[in-house]
């Protein structure tokens, strides 16, 4: 998991950086999880069963995001970490039941929440938006952005 998680994010950042220091520009966004946040004590019993791996290799992959944007912050290099707010219908979250499309009840979020937030993080110059360790509907909602349930967005007014 670690190797997935952190060592894979760390090699491409190696890759690309070299690029977009020649270019003068660029933007690296890593994905995240509320299992880097620390648990809270006394433990939520739905919580437990093998989340502490999972959550130490997000923890470690937001502490790369934030170190490594200070230091190609010089470069014009913007390097963030972004969260979704709730768990998305992605396939691994439904082969993990995370997402039981059979509950309508459920409270999951869009797909297009996710993007409009990464779209939010690299479509700006890169030294106005970096080392955000960051959720999705938070930081739209930081920013006026408003995505409806068809997937478009209205920039703030």
């Amino acid at each position: 998991m670690f190797e997935v998680e952190v060592t894979a994010p760390f090699h491409l950042a190696q890759l690309v950086l070299p690029g977009m220091i020649a270019k003068g520009e660029g933007w690296i966004l890593n994905i995240s999880s509320g299992a880097a946040r620390h648990p809270t004590f006394p433990p939520d019993p739905a919580r437990l069963g093998g989340g502490a791996v999972y959550g130490m290799c997000k923890a470690a992959l937001e502490r790369f995001s934030t170190g490594l944007a200070s230091e190609v912050y010089v470069d014009n290099v913007a390097v963030n970490a972004l969260s979704p707010n709730r768990v998305v219908p992605t396939p691994g979250t439904v082969f993990h039941h995370l997402v039981r499309p059979e509950d309508h009840n459920q409270v999951v979020e869009p797909p297009e929440v996710m993007a409009e937030a990464a779209l939010a993080l690299c479509s700006v110059a890169p030294q106005s938006r970096t080392g955000r360790i960051t959720y999705s509907q938070d930081l739209l909602n930081e920013l006026g952005i408003i995505v409806s349930a068809s997937g478009s967005s209205e920039p703030p007014k």
